[in-house]
């Protein structure tokens, strides 16, 4: 069997086996198969499709390539929750210690920024001392101990999407239904937790702009999920502008904190809120998902949420110091304003763009081997619905390098719609699908 036959036949549309697609995925995991050869092939994927069968193989291959978690010494129903990539998405900062002072075990295996989206890896890097690269034991440990973890994926869990993950970063090939669902389904698989809540975007800040694409994604991923028993929740939620006011990876962190406190953005809370509603309700931990929603929120008002954020940032080697004094946190040289051309109200915010100057500042990967600056990224002050005058500022460009400056501010500042009438906000769930 050769990586180039392979690609071959998938180039020119031909369906591949489990054989064929375990000796690709083996073979990159371990060295064999280049970087060039695997960019090929996920191009003629991305081109061709993969249909539901090699979904599910190229899925079976990429958690055969490592080891799984054991979570059975943690007891109770274990939750994961993932979301398929946004712009100012930082609910897992919020979710995983609200949940886990709600009573239920969160083992959280997270990952890095991919194309415009941020990465919650990378936001917690922010965090002065907090480990991320924990072993299978560590995690296990740190679970037992708080009640929770969130973790990068170990050297030995799925490494094939390791490695997969950032090449698809930065070869064109994100926006891929079938490799998403295999990227994400293999982790949380691997990830052993019982019961999966997954957050598919819909909109301009999402890989998927349209409902019927998202609907289809999470479709694939809770199938994905019964193939191999796990119990899988779909939230379909809205990304026609960023989540919150916060984009960047220190900045998210500051914001999750005040959202913590119960004083955070009125999207980002509500989606926390209906997220863990589900995660509460899959767990069993409540009758429904509304009284499951109730009960966050009393939890969350009390600061139960943050004193677990305490324990879990300890737990995992961190100072929590900077939830008092945020100046700890690193901050960013320079704050450009991005003012607004004319008065009237905001009728969008392109989700899209805010994340891609972002990343142009320095808060993602523009190449597989760039560093992420934790410091930089974009604080939004007006969001949609909102009244602006001309000369008010929109948004502030948080820099530390006048690298891309001038197109971050461009950009920026073509992200916002100004009219004359004041719009409805665009939906925060559109639906919900539970397996």
């Amino acid at each position: 069997m050769r990586a180039l036959d392979l690609i071959i036949k998938k180039r020119n549309g031909g369906r591949l086996n489990f054989e064929e697609i375990d000796y690709l995925i083996e073979g990159y995991a371990c060295g064999v198969i280049p970087d060039f050869q695997m960019s090929a092939f996920l191009m003629a994927a991305y081109l061709r499709g993969l249909d539901y069968s090699e979904t599910i193989e190229m899925t079976r291959a990429m958690i055969k390539s490592g080891d799984t978690l054991d979570l059975s010494v943690i007891p109770g129903v274990k939750v994961d929750k993932h979301s398929t990539g946004g712009v100012g998405d930082k609910t897992t900062l919020v979710l995983t210690p609200l949940v886990a002072a709600a009573g239920v075990p969160v083992v959280k295996m997270s990952g890095r920024a991919l194309g415009h989206t941020g990465g919650t890896l990378d936001k917690l890097q922010s965090i002065p001392g907090f480990r991320l690269d924990l072993s299978p034991e560590e995690i296990t440990a740190a679970a037992l101990r708080t009640g929770a973890v969130i973790a990068g994926q170990t050297a030995e869990l799925a490494p094939a999407d390791k490695k997969i993950y950032a090449l698809r970063d930065v070869t064109g090939t994100v926006d891929s239904l079938p490799l998403i669902a295999c990227s994400i389904m293999s982790k949380k698989i691997a990830g052993s937790a019982d019961r999966i809540v997954l957050d598919v975007k819909v909109g301009s800040g999402g890989f998927l702009p349209s409902t019927e694409e998202a609907r289809s994604l999470g479709e694939l991923m809770a199938a994905i999920g019964n193939e191999f028993q796990r119990k899988t929740v779909i939230v379909l939620s809205g990304m026609e502008q960023p989540l919150g006011y916060a984009v960047g990876n220190a900045l998210e962190v500051k914001e999750a904190v005040h959202t913590l406190r119960g004083e955070g953005p009125a999207d980002l809370t509500d989606l926390c809120l209906v997220l863990g509603g589900e995660m509460l309700a899959a767990a069993g931990a409540a009758p429904t998902p509304q009284s499951s929603r109730q009960r966050l929120q009393d939890l969350l008002q009390q600061g139960a949420g943050l004193d677990k954020l305490r324990e879990i940032i300890i737990a995992q080697g961190g100072s929590p110091d900077f939830i008092e004094q945020p100046s700890l946190l690193p901050a960013a040289a320079q704050k450009i304003h991005v003012p607004a051309g004319e008065s009237g109200f905001v009728q969008a915010i392109n989700a899209r763009e805010t994340g891609w100057v972002s990343l142009l500042l320095g808060a993602g990967r523009l190449r597989k081997e760039d560093a992420v600056d934790p410091a930089v990224g974009v604080t939004l002050k007006k969001k949609v619905g909102d009244a602006v005058a001309a000369g008010e500022t929109l948004a502030v460009l948080h820099v530390n390098s006048a690298e891309n400056l001038l197109e971050a501010q461009r950009r920026m500042s073509g992200a916002f719609v100004i009219g004359a009438r004041r719009p409805a906000a665009p939906p925060l769930i559109y639906d919900v699908v539970r397996g």
